[in-house]
């Protein structure tokens, strides 16, 4: 019983808690450009690691190590 009200526990936070603020921007904000920003803040910042981690492949394989 413990472990399946922990599971309620975990699903009721993110449900009620984590994506309150993702509910608000799909439900009432009408500008399009605002509802899609935190897609592409999330697409920056990939990026962004994706292409400090090549140069770390890059830097490590001139060196020769690994």
């Amino acid at each position: 019983m413990i472990a399946n009200n922990i599971f309620k526990a975990i699903g009721d936070f993110f449900t009620n808690v984590a994506f309150a603020p993702l509910d608000w921007i799909r439900n009432d904000v009408d500008s399009w450009w605002l509802q899609n920003s935190f897609s592409w803040v999330l697409a920056l910042i990939t990026m962004y690691f994706f292409v400090y981690w090549m140069r770390q492949l890059s830097k490590f394989k001139k060196e020769g190590n690994q």
